[in-house]
């Protein structure tokens, strides 16, 4: 019984060496180059492709373009309107013959002053064009920390899937030499049943670690409205120990209080709120407006140029339009107006807040990552040493082959809780720099 435990201890261990060669040689599969028809994407690169891609942000930039639209036009309130008109027509009475007669009129005219509603109009729509400006920086943010997430989970399920096929291929040559041993007599029946189910075991575990990296991937090419067909390789991204320091929580606040777009558009309603009562408070004042036309005319067409020119007039007038009574509609529009202020004011205080807390929760869990990584790290160490310690022991026989089966069991399973810290950890810290401005 000894001899047969140690000849399977031999393909155990030829296991353990293939997987520590591919571990060893993992850099390089992972700089290997891909075909011509493949997309091959870091993670910075995936972030600028969404930016510049992605449909959502698109539609959001045409709001943007609306919103500069209807700015320039409040501006060109400011101006005259002009319009001309021209009449022709046949007119017929009793006793007289039908006769043509016509009139020609350019009229203009121009708001002089209107309680400063022009001006407050125009300065509320540029406050509604720089908000709309952070409203697309706000999705850009939003964006980045998707692809940030999907890309990162995707890369962890691609090293995962990397890590299975080593062992599978491991697996199945284990299984190979085990069934020629058992044939030959030197292992028992039992033996290599246990190496077959441990073979299945590893082949369903490596079949869904390649359906989990391939559903992350539609769902990174979606978020970067791309083609969810096209060939897509992702770029490991720069090593987890690039990544160790993270920023105080003071330091944290302060950047992200100044930089964060959610606080800029909480101001820039606050902002447009006041002018927002400014204006309903112009319609107290009286509306004064210059006009003016010029216009011509005739009978009918018999000395039809002498006519016009002798028609000829101009006339131009001020216009005063005090209010007196409206119902007390400008009263309710202030009162709605000062309402709408101060909703403002404590939705500003209320996005501040909840910034504050979304922050000191970030900086929690990317520090509660970080020690999770660290542990995980030193866990991983361990209990490959641990195995390594196992293997001796069954080479001199004094554990069975379940016992060393489930201590690789167990190494497989903190290792895969290893690779998910570590990109949990990744994807943490860079969102920190996305909120710091940095992302």
């Amino acid at each position: 019984m000894r001899t047969k435990k140690i000849c399977l201890l031999s393909l155990r261990g030829s296991c353990l060496l293939t997987l520590g060669l591919w571990l060893g040689l993992m850099p390089t599969l992972q700089a290997q180059q891909v075909t011509t028809d493949t997309l091959r994407m870091t993670l910075s690169e995936c972030i600028e492709y969404a930016i510049t891609n992605s449909y959502t942000r698109q539609a959001i930039r045409l709001n943007e373009e609306v919103t500069g639209i209807t700015y320039e036009q409040s501006k060109m309130e400011r101006l005259p309107q002009v319009s001309a008109s021209a009449t022709e027509g046949v007119g017929h009475t009793k006793g007289n013959d039908a006769a043509w007669n016509g009139s020609y009129s350019v009229d203009a005219n121009v708001v002089l002053f209107q309680g400063g509603q022009l001006s407050q109009t125009i300065q509320q729509n540029h406050l509604s064009l720089e908000q709309a400006t952070h409203k697309t920086k706000q999705y850009d943010n939003e964006l980045t920390i998707q692809v940030l997430q999907t890309f990162l989970t995707a890369v962890g399920n691609d090293e995962l899937l990397r890590y299975q096929q080593a062992v599978l291929t491991a697996s199945e040559e284990q299984l190979k030499q085990g069934q020629e041993r058992w044939l030959a007599g030197d292992i028992l029946e039992s033996d290599y049943l246990l190496l077959k189910a441990q073979w299945m075991n590893d082949r369903n575990t490596m079949e869904t670690a390649a359906a989990n990296k391939d559903n992350n991937l539609i769902v990174l090419k979606n978020l970067l409205s791309m083609e969810l067909t096209q060939p897509l390789e992702l770029l490991y991204p720069d090593a987890v120990e690039s990544m160790t320091y993270i920023p105080t929580v003071e330091t944290l606040l302060e950047s992200a209080m100044t930089t964060l777009p959610d606080i800029k558009i909480s101001q820039y309603d606050v902002k447009i709120a006041e002018t927002g009562l400014k204006i309903s408070r112009s319609t107290y004042f009286p509306t004064l407006s210059l006009a003016g036309s010029i216009g011509s005319g005739h009978t009918d067409f018999t000395g039809y140029a002498d006519q016009v020119s002798n028609r000829f007039n101009q006339q131009v007038g001020l216009t005063v339009s005090i209010p007196i009574f409206d119902k007390t509609k400008t009263r309710s529009n202030v009162k709605r107006s000062k309402i709408a202020l101060q909703q403002a004011e404590l939705e500003k205080k209320q996005t501040e807040q909840d910034i504050r807390q979304t922050l000191l929760n970030e900086h929690s869990r990317v520090v509660i990552a970080q020690k999770q990584f660290e542990t995980d790290k030193v866990k991983q160490n361990a209990y490959l040493k641990s195995l390594e310690a196992y293997r001796a022991k069954f080479d001199s026989g004094s554990i069975t082959a379940v016992e060393l089966l489930q201590q690789q069991n167990n190494y497989i399973k903190v290792l895969n809780d290893y690779i998910q810290s570590k990109y949990e950890f990744m994807l943490r810290r860079k969102i920190l720099d996305v909120y710091m401005g940095a992302g």
